[in-house]
């Protein structure tokens, strides 16, 4: 599962994100353990450790003493939020650099995307 070029526990830190985005971990839903994913992925605990304090450091879920860890509230909203004005900076700026070099026209863009969400 965790085969990318980044370091592991920013692939599980990652991966709990888009769970939360994707609506696969609710707030308040408990996230499983370091020790279990530890055990699950066959990784060392302490690199599933640093990947959950990156999420609770970031607001996305928090630790319950000796409960476990939950995503908190408003995580998924934070995660959106984040992400949205990442998605222009990071991936819709360099689409729109390659459209001028190539000549597409912002009609056509409109029309495209216009296109593809009335198929979503």
């Amino acid at each position: 599962m965790f085969d990318g070029p980044e370091p592991i526990y920013v692939q599980i830190a990652e991966h709990l994100r888009r769970q939360v985005l994707d609506g696969a971990l609710a707030e308040g839903d408990q996230v499983m353990s370091t020790t279990q994913y530890a055990t699950t992925y066959r990784i060392n605990p302490a690199t599933a450790a640093k990947a959950f304090a990156q999420l609770v450091d970031e607001g996305v879920i928090y630790k319950q003493r000796g409960v476990g860890m939950f995503v908190a509230d408003g995580a998924r909203e934070r995660l959106r939020e984040h992400r949205r004005g990442a998605f222009f900076t990071d991936h819709l700026d360099q689409v729109l650099d390659e459209a001028r070099v190539l000549g597409i026209s912002p009609d056509d863009l409109v029309r495209y995307i216009q296109q593809k969400g009335a198929g979503a």
